[in-house]
């Protein structure tokens, strides 16, 4: 039975969100998205934002919106380290919108440079969002 899941850990800087065993995750790799299965391919994956699906009893079980971070896969674990990570559940147009507009105007009141690349960051996940929540 080992070879029919694998551990994954999702985790925030806040907390760690899961850790359990599972058949499968989809994951929102920074050059295209891709899947873990057991007994993957060891692989080391920057993020960008889309969803981790997790999939338990051949379907999806959770999944959560993330704005970026790192992906490491083993053959038996995938490390899923996340900026940020919201459950599809609570992802709303309304909560996406808001978060576009605020980082619109992190973006028009960015004093610096390292302010403007980070607003500009934050604008590029705001849009993501707004289209998943879509």
């Amino acid at each position: 039975m080992a070879d029919t899941t694998l551990k994954l850990e999702l985790v925030s800087p806040e907390r760690l969100l899961l850790s359990e065993q599972v058949e499968m995750v989809i994951v929102p790799g920074a050059e295209g998205v891709f899947g873990v299965l057991p007994l993957h391919a060891p692989t080391l994956s920057t993020l960008k934002p889309g969803f981790v699906q997790v999939y338990k009893g051949g379907q999806v079980a959770e999944s959560f919106f993330v704005t970026g971070g790192f992906a490491e896969v083993t053959p038996s674990s995938c490390t899923v380290l996340v900026d940020e990570a919201i459950p599809q559940a609570t992802l709303t147009r309304d909560y996406a919108a808001q978060r576009l507009a605020a980082a619109k105007t992190r973006l028009d009141q960015a004093a610096n440079d390292d302010d403007r690349r980070l607003a500009a960051v934050a604008v590029a996940s705001a849009e993501a969002m707004v289209q998943a929540a879509a």
